[in-house]
């Protein structure tokens, strides 16, 4: 518990110095640079580092490919109760993917170290890397049909470097090409600096953030989405697989971690009200903090 409380003070000491850089220098601090060297450069090293730390197997697949399956089935009909629920169109796009984009990285890799060890490594870092496909597939979609029309919303996915820069990295690690150690070094710096940037990110659009302008049923919407929808349909979907329960555990931790800053890169990249976006991230983020300690029980008492 311990190292995941440290793993997230660290996670806040980034965001602070992303706000305090923004307070300092305000418009000289262009939010939408950052984001685009983020999601245009740095995400693709992120990736293919993340796929270059395990060897792929068939089992191993079974838990992202279980984790994409869940995110389907309860996206469906989350995306008729977003028509039925808001008439904006951005405010639609926020309620329909925001809750289902985690933070299975900087959060759910450290907090599967500290309540399942680091057996649970493999699976984790599995798991994120199935994130980065709903981010960049259904996010990108979603998010962008909040501004675009269908054909450039799919546009938009198609050029996303991200999607390519995934599927060189699988195509390496099943047929097992040896990477050379030098390169490996040179995409973990990448990807070290692709998860501080997006962290610093976060901090830039805390700044000037009102909370107060949030739409209540938007903010009420997405937070019990997050935190009671998702994970008790989880565990009752997991409840009939053949999964171990470890495994199990694993997943149900993995759909409760707080909403991922991804999602502002998103929100800010198609003029998705990033603001709004901000503030839920930051309200989720600090949510979560007496919430990992009902996780913990639960995982403990059901899951190990």
């Amino acid at each position: 518990m311990f190292e995941t409380l440290l793993s997230i003070i660290f996670v806040y000491v980034f965001i602070f110095l992303g706000y305090l850089a923004k307070r300092i220098f305000k418009e000289e601090m262009n939010s939408k640079t950052l984001t685009l060297f983020s999601v245009y450069f740095l995400q693709a090293f992120v990736t293919v580092w993340g796929f270059s730390t395990a060897t792929l197997s068939t089992e191993h697949l079974l838990v992202p490919l279980y984790y994409i399956g869940i995110i389907t089935l309860i996206l469906l009909p989350t995306l008729f109760m977003a028509k039925q629920l808001f008439h904006d169109p951005k405010e639609r796009a926020i309620f329909s993917i925001a809750g289902f984009v985690g933070n299975t990285g900087n959060i759910g890799i450290p907090l599967g170290i500290a309540l399942f060890g680091m057996e649970s490594v493999i699976y984790t870092t599995l798991i994120n890397i199935a994130n980065v496909f709903v981010v960049y597939i259904l996010g990108v979609y979603i998010y962008s049909r909040g501004s675009f029309s269908i054909k450039k919303s799919l546009f938009n996915v198609i050029k996303i470097p991200i999607i390519p820069a995934s599927i060189i990295a699988i195509f390496i690690n099943i047929n097992h090409i040896e990477i050379a150690p030098q390169i490996q070094e040179f995409f973990k710096m990448g990807a070290y600096a692709g998860i501080v940037l997006q962290l610093f990110l976060l901090g830039t659009f805390l700044y000037g953030i009102k909370i107060k302008t949030l739409k209540k049923s938007l903010l009420i919407g997405i937070l019990s989405q997050k935190f009671i929808i998702i994970p008790f349909i989880t565990a009752f979907i997991l409840s009939f697989t053949t999964l171990p329960l470890y495994v199990q555990g694993i997943l149900f931790m993995e759909m409760m971690v707080p909403l991922a800053v991804a999602n502002i890169n998103l929100a800010s990249l198609y003029d998705c009200r990033p603001k709004d976006v901000t503030a839920l991230i930051l309200l989720s983020t600090l949510l979560f903090i007496p919430i990992l300690f009902v996780l913990s029980e639960i995982i403990s008492r059901y899951y190990l």
